[in-house]
């Protein structure tokens, strides 16, 4: 039984996470030929201000002029 672990930005609608589920349970029963009930996805939800790129969170990174031509890591 696959166990897939994944960790997101908040902010996303539960629509998306609802859909990136039922992608990610498609891809392991076609890749690691399992039924889809053996399946279990785990979405955890990361505040902006836990999720550090470069040395800085998110919400440093977000409210930084210098970072305004990257693009969102969400």
């Amino acid at each position: 039984m696959p166990i897939i672990q994944v960790q997101v930005l908040s902010g996303r609608d539960h629509e998306q996470i609802k859909n990136l589920i039922a992608d990610i349970t498609n891809a392991a029963v076609k890749n690691l030929s399992v039924k889809p009930e053996q399946v279990r996805v785990l979405v955890t939800e990361v505040p902006h201000m836990y999720w550090g790129v470069g040395g800085q969170t998110m919400d440093e990174r977000k409210n930084n002029p210098a970072n305004s031509g990257e693009r969102n890591s969400q």
